[in-house]
C-alpha cells in the first residue's frame, strides 16, 4: 500500500508540472516566430563562464560553452539525476522492484523503443546523416503522457495509470542506455582517469554509509566536468550519481520510529476544545521536539530526499526552460516537404505508428501467453488508448535528437528542425487519437 502511495504521489507531480511544460512550449514557438525571433536565436548562443583564474567550469575542449550547452548538458544532467533517483527507487520498492509487477511495462517499453526505431529506419532516406536520429522516436514523455492522461480523472482505472507511468519509467532507462552508448564521441583518457577515480569515490561513499547528499552533489559535480570533457556525454553524470546515493537509513526506521514514539508519549496528555490556548514550553520540551524532528528527518533516506529536493526544481524550471530553449522552430524556413518526408516523417511515423504498435503487440504477446496479466480493471481496448498516449515523446526525444544532428553543423540545424518538427506533430497526433479513444472506451465512471 505504501508503494502505491509513492507512485500515485509521483504521478500527481508529473501531471502538476505538465501544464507548466505544455506553456514553455508554446511561449517557444511564439518567440521563434514573432518578429523579435533573431533576439530568441542569439540569446541561447552567448557565451557562459564560471571562472577562477584561468579555470572554466563551463569550458568543454577548451572552449567556453553557450546558454544552450549549459541548459543542455549541466542543467539537464540534473534532470536525469532525478530520473536515476527515480529508477532506482522503483527498481528496489516500487512498480519494478518485483518480476510480477515490472515485466508488462519492461515488455512493452522494450516494444516502445525496438518498433520505432525499426519504423525510423523503414522510412528514412539512406543517407548517414539522417540515419544518426534513429533513435529520436524511443521516448515517451511522462509528464505530457500523464497529463493527458489526468483529463480523464477517475474514469482511468489504476491499474493503467501505474502501467504508464512504470513504462515511461523503464523507457527512459533505455534512452539513458542509448545516450551512454552511442552518443559518446573521442575519448580523452585523462578526464576517464578522473571520472572513474570520481566513480569509485562515489561508490565507496555507498558503501562507507556516507548519508550526507552534499557528499555525492560535490562528488557528482567534479565526475560532471571530468564526463563533459572525457568524451561521454555529460549528463551521464547524474545518473552514475543517483544510483550510488544510499537509498536506506544508517540505523534502519525503526530505531527512529521507536525513538519518535517514546519523546512523543512524554508529553501530556491533553483534551481539545477547540480554543486557542497559549502553551509556554520548558527547555526539555523544546529538546525532545527537536529530537523528535531530528529523527523524522534520519527516516527519510538520502535518495527520497534528494529526490523530494529536485522534484520541484526540475518540474519547474529545469524542464520547462529545456523546452523554451529548444522547441523553438522557425516555421517560416519550414515546408511541407519537411514533414511530409526525410527525418520528420520518419520522427512522426515512428511516434505515431512505431511505440503504438511496438508497446501494444509485445504487451499483447506477453499476455496471451501469460507471462504477465492485463493491468487491474482495463480491458483491451481502454489498454489500447493508453499504448497510443506513449507516442507522446517530447523532452528525451527533443534531446536526443539535439545530441544526433547539432554536431553536424549548417546541415544539422535544418535536420534538427525537421525532426523537432516531427517530434511536435507525432506526439500533438498520439495525444489528440489517444484523447478520442480513451474517451470512447473508458467507462463513464470509475470509483477508485
Amino acid at each position: 500500500m505504501k508503494n502505491n502511495y509513492s507512485f500515485i504521489s509521483m504521478i500527481r507531480r508529473y501531471v502538476n508540472t505538465s501544464g507548466v511544460l505544455i506553456a514553455a512550449t508554446i511561449l517557444a514557438l511564439i518567440a521563434a516566430n514573432c518578429p523579435l525571433k533573431e533576439h530568441y536565436f542569439a540569446f541561447w548562443q552567448q557565451k557562459v563562464t564560471l571562472s577562477i583564474g584561468d579555470f572554466n567550469f563551463f569550458s568543454h575542449n577548451g572552449h567556453p560553452m553557450t546558454l544552450m550547452l549549459v541548459i543542455n548538458d549541466f542543467l539537464m544532467a540534473l534532470f536525469f539525476l532525478s530520473v536515476g533517483l527515480e529508477i532506482k527507487r522503483e527498481i528496489l520498492v516500487g512498480e519494478l522492484s518485483t518480476r510480477q509487477k515490472a515485466m508488462l511495462p519492461v515488455i512493452g517499453a522494450c516494444g516502445g523503443m525496438l518498433v520505432p526505431v525499426i519504423f525510423f529506419w523503414l522510412t528514412c532516406p539512406d543517407d548517414p546523416d539522417m540515419l544518426r536520429g534513429v533513435a529520436i522516436p524511443m521516448a515517451t514523455d511522462i509528464a505530457f503522457s500523464l497529463g493527458v492522461l489526468s483529463v480523464f480523472k477517475t474514469r482511468v482505472p489504476l491499474g493503467l495509470k501505474m502501467f504508464l507511468a512504470a513504462l515511461a519509467v523503464a523507457d527512459d532507462l533505455g534512452g539513458i542506455i542509448v545516450i551512454a552508448l552511442f552518443y559518446s564521441t573521442s575519448l580523452e583518457y585523462s578526464y576517464l582517469l578522473m571520472a572513474l577515480a570520481c566513480i569509485a569515490l562515489l561508490i565507496a561513499g555507498n558503501m562507507m554509509r556516507i548519508m550526507h547528499k552534499s557528499f555525492y552533489l560535490a562528488v557528482g559535480i567534479v565526475l560532471w566536468y571530468a564526463m563533459l570533457n572525457s568524451g561521454i556525454h555529460a549528463t551521464i553524470a547524474g545518473v552514475i550519481v543517483a544510483f550510488c546515493v544510499p537509498a536506506s537509513q544508517r540505523k534502519g526506521s525503526e530505531q527512529y520510529i521507536e525513538r519518535i514514539r517514546e519523546s512523543i508519549n512524554t508529553f501530556p496528555v491533553t483534551s481539545v476544545d477547540g480554543k486557542h490556548h497559549t502553551m509556554i514550553l520548558t527547555h526539555n520540551d523544546i529538546h525532545k521536539l527537536k529530537s523528535i524532528e531530528s529523527a523524522a528527518d534520519k527516516l527519510i533516506s538520502p535518495l527520497q530526499e534528494l529526490e523530494d529536493n529536485l522534484a520541484r526544481i526540475i518540474g519547474y524550471i529545469v524542464i520547462p526552460l529545456f523546452a523554451f530553449s529548444n522547441v523553438g522552430i522557425d516555421f517560416s524556413e519550414m515546408s511541407i516537404g519537411d514533414i511530409a518526408g526525410g527525418v520528420g516523417l520518419s520522427v512522426m511515423t515512428g511516434l505515431v505508428l512505431g511505440k503504438f504498435i511496438g508497446v501494444f503487440s509485445f504487451s499483447w504477446v506477453a499476455i496471451k501467453c501469460r507471462i504477465v496479466q492485463l493491468p487491474e480493471g482495463c480491458n483491451w481496448k481502454a489498454f489500447a488508448s493508453v499504448c497510443m498516449l506513449c507516442g507522446i515523446g517530447l523532452t528525451v526525444s527533443i534531446f536526443i535528437a539535439d545530441l544526433s544532428y547539432a554536431p553536424l553543423g549548417e546541415n544539422g540545424t535544418h535536420l534538427l528542425s525537421q525532426a523537432k518538427l516531427g517530434i511536435l506533430c507525432g506526439s500533438l497526433i498520439s495525444a489528440i487519437i489517444g484523447c478520442c479513444l480513451l474517451n470512447r472506451y473508458l467507462p463513464r465512471e470509475l470509483n477508485q
